[in-house]
């Protein structure tokens, strides 16, 4: 066969800026036309009655995009008391979340979550982020107020089910380019809300876009402000950040503004100096490495917690850096160190205890598999390691495989081999033991019965006893363990 000459192959002619736009809002036309039972008799109903009703930001954007999610966000000239008349009784649900004071209207219709709030144009007192509420009359002065021009774009929803695009900031070049940019220029964008320079960094993790200069050196100059948000709000993002399709690069963007200096410090904090004396790896680039290959085996939506665990797992390595004589450095217990690190900043940014924990454990924990070498564990060294795990068992051989970041392939895949060698031991012992949940062969009744004790902390010190000596022998049998016990309490039962 005889190959095509070089001037025979076509080349794909790029498309220009106006048939990507043509083509995005066709696409945009066919994601809203699977929402138009919902679209369509909502608009109807705003039309009879003589008023405006468009979809609009996010909402819109993501229809571009072509991913939609369930959640739909109206704006309208109508009162938020008119709006409650005129779909009470079409929704099947109809709720005030605190946010009719704000204008805005919550519903749910044929499992969409909706919201649709009065046109506002407010304004801040520049204190804290909490506008006053001033309802306005037209779509533009909406739109300009939104933090950004990706988020303020419209579509009017027609009596007909007509759909009409509107645009008047032009965030569809915006979207085109992959560039977040404010409406208004943005110190007073950021001034009059904050939180709106950690949402940047949301959205590049979310979209994968691009912070237009203008906005990236607001935020370095103004990141002080964003003390003016509650935990709980920065909290909020950054769940939203670390969850996204590209956390690493909201990451970096909040490293390189100062944000994370302010919010998450012991991140930036992992960018250690490396000198010619006493090299190591860069800590923080290993830990966004780390995370990516965590994501890398996550089946189904984000793990908050084993990607919170990746991204810290080594925060304690700049407290516990030494220089070691010849070159080296060492960061003993670093994993010691970085659990009460977790502890501390995500108590501080007011995280659920049991996420807080389960972060932190995984973190604690990282750095055990290290002691196995090729496989000189003994059966209790790997049933500890089990009952350490616990539930986050699959998220700790996450972890720790994700954790192997060398560029030497032969040191990469005898670490991958000797992984898949503990996890062979852990099946096989699990197949003759319930690893899950492994208990003292007598319970709290038996022990006091043996021993003749009245419930107190001498039955709990029997208990630990026998927990820990079920770890290093494995299952006993009732006279077994009986034995054990009357031989530990004879001898002190300390």
């Amino acid at each position: 066969m005889v190959s095509p000459k070089s001037e025979d192959v076509a080349v794909p002619v790029p498309l220009s800026p106006e048939d990507r736009r043509t083509r995005l809002l066709a696409s945009a036309a066919i994601t809203l036309g699977r929402v138009s039972d919902v679209l369509t008799p909502l608009g109807e109903i705003f039309a009879a009655h003589g008023h405006q009703l468009y979809l609009v930001g996010g909402s819109v954007r993501d229809a571009v995009l072509g991913r939609l999610g369930t959640d739909l966000d109206f704006t309208t000239d109508a009162r938020p008391e008119i709006v409650q008349q005129l779909i009470r009784g079409w929704a099947d649900n109809l709720w005030d979340t605190g946010g009719l004071a704000f204008g805005t209207v919550s519903a749910s219709k044929s499992g969409w979550q909706l919201e649709i709030t009065t046109f506002r144009s407010d304004s801040y007192d520049r204190v804290s982020r909490n506008p006053e509420v001033t309802f306005g009359d037209t779509l533009e002065a909406d739109l300009i107020r939104r933090d950004f021009t990706v988020n303020a774009m419209a579509v009017r929803i027609g009596a007909d089910g007509a759909l009409e695009f509107a645009d008047p900031l032009d965030g569809m070049s915006a979207l085109l380019a992959g560039v977040l940019d404010t409406p208004a220029a943005p110190e007073d964008s950021f001034n009059d809300d904050p939180l709106r320079m950690l949402r940047g960094a949301r959205f590049v993790s979310q979209l994968g876009f691009e912070l237009a200069p203008r906005v990236r050196v607001a935020i370095a100059t103004m990141a002080d402000e964003i003390g003016r948000i509650t935990a709980e709000r920065v909290r909020t993002e950054l769940d939203k950040l670390i969850g996204g399709e590209y956390p690493t690069e909201g990451i970096d963007i909040m490293c390189e503004t100062g944000l994370a200096e302010r919010v998450l410090p012991e991140v930036p904090a992992m960018k250690l100096e490396i000198d010619e004396h006493h090299q190591h790896k860069d800590v923080y680039e290993h830990s966004l490495t780390v995370l990516r290959q965590a994501i890398d085996q996550e089946q189904g939506d984000p793990d908050l917690v084993l990607r919170w665990a990746a991204l810290l797992h080594d925060i304690g390595k700049p407290p516990t850096k030494r220089n070691e004589p010849g070159g080296g450095v060492s960061f003993h217990h670093h994993e010691v160190v970085g659990a009460k690190m977790v502890r501390k900043r995500m108590r501080a940014l007011k995280y659920p205890k049991q996420f807080t924990e389960d972060v932190a454990r995984l973190v604690y924990l990282h750095l055990r598999f290290h002691g196995y070498g090729k496989g000189q564990w003994t059966d209790s060294a790997v049933r500890r390691y089990v009952t350490d795990g616990a539930e986050l068992l699959p998220r700790l051989h996450k972890l720790v495989r994700a954790d192997c970041t060398t560029r030497n392939k032969r040191r990469a895949a005898a670490l991958r081999a000797t992984y898949d060698d503990l996890e062979v031991r852990i099946e096989r012992l699990q197949e003759q033991e319930d690893l899950a949940r492994v208990r003292p062969d007598l319970d709290g009744n038996a022990i006091m019965e043996l021993l003749g004790l009245e419930p107190g902390p001498q039955v709990g010190r029997a208990w630990k006893y026998l927990k820990e000596l079920r770890l290093d022998r494995g299952p006993m049998t009732r006279e077994e363990a009986e034995a054990a016990l009357t031989q530990w309490w004879r001898a002190g039962g300390q």
